[in-house]
């Protein structure tokens, strides 16, 4: 901040040899003697950084000491997203986009972190979706677009996010599938398929769904017939050429599911996935896909207990394998898993308690590796996680009441975390 005097001239108009500067610090008097205007009309300002009695002897009367902003630009905002859980996140190939979720409140901003500048992107809130949590979002290659949701009610509408443009399109709701939450996801290179949820106003839970296509902003419906049983707090994964589908919860929080199915969205049509040798029934669990089998492991078996153990189901067989528990993390739900390319890292969640561990398993040798806790981030469930293609990143979450803004980076090759700041450099 800078303190400036301020003379105003009271002669005639033109008869002085002075002109209005915005600012005149010190050499002010001379800058204004070395002008080619010929005066200034009574009336005008001269700013000056000292006394000047020149500027007096002029005719120009000193009339206050106002304080103005430095020029040089103001530190912007903290684009930092504030804290939350039962958000989204998504992974561009540049970015992680978080958006939604609930921190206190439910929330319809977000923001783009990238990890090479280790900065931050405030998400606009202009035109977004309304405010919601327990709502779904994908990556298109372009856009993200997320959908459903509750907050006091339901929503069946979503928004299509633009990161180059910073800008939402609004998506339409005509022949949309019912509002809902809890519900899961995918997408297939063209479309988004979204599925099953709960909504008890409208007879939820549900084993229908739909496919949004971003180029027409067209909704198709997904075939009931065959699908599997209504349900919510499921995965859902996309092979390539389907969608599968397993476990959940039925109704409320009473019964648990241990079977699936195989959508196939070219043939509108729907294949059971075998119940021989699957994982006992869970919830809250993750599913992630290698390109060749559905890994899926933990989640809730009931309200009060938790797993650890898992399955591999391999779809050209429609088989299921064990997941060895040897060496595997705690049991818990609520946590998240990616997938490296050759391992399915997964972290956090809670049993209770909330965890900061997790562990890496490789399906080739059907091991399990634990995961650092040295810098990791601290105990939480309900967050998010992306993979970038060198490092987990994880942000956001619950730790009983307090909700988080920040997070960390697993780098399965170096084995060791780095925090996700909210300012500042890089950690070295």
């Amino acid at each position: 901040m800078q303190t400036s005097l301020v003379y105003f001239a009271v002669a005639a108009a033109g008869s002085l040899t002075f002109v209005v500067a915005p600012t005149c610090c010190g050499g002010g008097l001379a800058n204004l003697n070395g002008s080619s205007q010929t005066g200034v009309a009574s009336g005008g300002l001269v700013l000056s950084a000292t006394e000047d009695e020149a500027l007096v002897n002029a005719g120009y009367v000193r009339i206050g000491n106002p304080t103005f902003a430095d020029a040089s630009p103001q530190r912007e905002t903290d684009p930092t997203p504030v804290g939350r859980a039962q958000h989204t996140a998504v992974w561009t190939g540049d970015e992680m986009i978080v958006w939604g979720g609930y921190g206190g409140r439910s929330l319809n901003d977000g923001g783009r972190y990238d990890p090479v500048g280790h900065t931050w992107t405030a998400v606009t809130t202009s035109g977004a979706p309304r405010a919601r949590e327990y709502h779904t979002a994908v990556w298109t290659g372009s856009e993200m677009i997320v959908w459903g949701g509750w907050i006091g009610g339901f929503f069946k509408d979503g928004g299509r996010y633009d990161p180059a443009a910073n800008r939402w399109t609004a998506m339409t709701t005509s022949g949309a599938p019912a509002a809902r939450r809890c519900h899961t996801a995918v997408w297939t290179g063209r479309e988004m398929i979204v599925w099953g949820g709960y909504n008890p106003d409208e007879s939820g839970p549900f084993n229908d769904g739909g496919r949004y296509d971003p180029a027409g902003n067209t909704w198709t419906a997904v075939r009931t017939n065959g699908a599997p049983g209504a349900r919510q707090r499921h995965t859902a994964v996309w092979t390539g050429v389907e969608m599968i589908v397993w476990g959940g919860l039925r109704v409320g929080l009473t019964t648990t599911l241990s079977d699936g199915g195989r959508y196939d969205p070219a043939g509108n049509t729907w294949t059971a996935v075998t119940t021989t040798d699957a994982p006992s029934p869970r919830h809250d669990h993750t599913a992630v896909w290698t390109g060749s089998e559905m890994i899926v492991w933990g989640g809730g078996a009931s309200r009060v207990s938790s797993l650890n153990d898992g399955g591999r189901y391999n779809p050209a067989g429609d088989s299921w394998r064990a997941v060895n528990t040897t060496n595997a993390p705690l049991k818990r739900r609520s946590h998240t898993a990616v997938w490296t390319g050759r391992e399915m890292i997964v972290w956090g969640g809670y049993s209770p308690p909330n965890f900061n561990d997790g562990g890496r398993y490789d399906p080739a040798g059907d091991s399990w590796t634990a995961l650092p806790t040295t810098d990791a981030p601290s105990a939480r469930h309900d967050h998010t996680a992306v993979w970038s293609g060198s490092e987990m990143i994880v942000w956001g979450g619950f730790d009983l009441d307090p909700v988080f803004n920040d997070g960390g980076r697993y780098n399965p090759a170096a084995d060791r975390w780095m925090a996700v700041k909210t300012t500042g450099p890089p950690p070295p």
